[in-house]
């Protein structure tokens, strides 16, 4: 049997394109993050999951111990982050705290997204009336500042963590329809879905496994952008006293009790501060990595800038 002439030049191509294929998925991760720095930052939020998760197992102390004798104490071998004004650790409550935090956040995102996510896709997909009253509450929730929206609900039911959920997810219901009902309306004119309609296909299953799959990234990109701002939001009504209670804690109540002693002692709000800040950048900028990693236009510009 003749071998082809071109044959011995295609081996290597083949060898090459072979190489390809078998990367690594941890090689193409480690690739990732030497491309976008911001990645990292991921790392950086897996930590803060990981110490909410454990935080029983290194915890220096129990968050609620109280310790009088060293009260207000500055940072030490014994206590990394000093002491309040109680004597309990500092480090143990950030820790604890950051399961609160991080908890609120997601859950606030999870229930405000399912609401606004419903009321989108239903409004693009049965237009109408059904439309002009979902852009009726849409437009009557955006008339009202989120944080006082939020404020007024919390104070109405209640300080405790679920009304503060439910307080916070309320003010997120119009951004997560108005992006849903957007993306549903052009997907709603694809072919797929008008042969599903035509086959009939109930309107449940055309909603939630034709439509909802191919809107799902910007709703992701917003989701990891909106925690932050919910984590925020839950910190400052916190410090107002609306969400969880002394001696539950939580970052926003720890910054509310060291104000008192900033002159003095201001190690007891600069831990608390920080934890916020970090979570909030971290979660900010990995929401952007996110959205770049997504959206084709704007990972060519990103790729496009490294290169040069």
């Amino acid at each position: 049997m003749a071998i082809p002439k071109n044959f011995s030049e295609d081996i290597p191509a083949l060898e090459t394109q072979r190489s390809v294929i078998r990367v690594p998925w941890l090689t193409q991760i480690l690739k990732a993050f030497r491309q976008d720095p911001r990645w990292w930052f991921a790392i950086v939020l897996l930590v803060f999951i990981l110490a909410a998760i454990f935080a029983p197992f290194i915890s220096p102390y129990p968050p609620l111990q109280y310790h009088p004798s060293v009260a207000t104490q500055g940072p030490s071998a014994a206590h990394l982050l000093g002491t309040d004004a109680l004597g309990r650790d500092q480090l143990s409550r950030i820790i604890y705290g950051a399961r609160l935090s991080l908890s609120v956040g997601v859950a606030t995102i999870l229930l405000g997204s399912l609401c606004g996510i419903v009321l989108g896709i239903m409004a693009a997909y049965f237009k109408g009336w059904v439309d002009q009253l979902v852009t009726m509450f849409i437009d009557a929730i955006l008339s009202f500042p989120g944080i006082l929206l939020a404020l007024a609900i919390a104070a109405a039911l209640g300080p405790s963590i679920i009304n503060l959920v439910i307080a916070l997810a309320v003010g997120r219901i119009p951004l997560y329809a108005r992006i849903a009902r957007g993306q549903a309306l052009q997907a709603a004119t694809f072919d797929y879905v008008t042969a599903a309609s035509v086959c009939g296909t109930p309107t449940w299953k055309i909603l939630f496994r034709h439509i909802l799959p191919n809107i799902f990234s910007p709703l992701l990109v917003q989701a990891t952008l909106s925690i932050s701002f919910a984590i925020l939001d839950e910190s400052a009504l916190s410090f107002l006293g609306l969400g969880a209670q002394p001696p539950t804690p939580e970052w926003g109540s720890m910054i509310n009790d060291a104000q008192t002693y900033l002159n003095t002692d201001p190690w007891m709000l600069l831990a608390p501060a920080l934890a916020i800040v970090i979570v909030v950048l971290s979660l900010n900028l990995l929401g952007d990595a996110v959205r770049d990693r997504l959206d084709p236009r704007d990972q060519a510009r990103v790729t496009g800038a490294i290169q040069k």
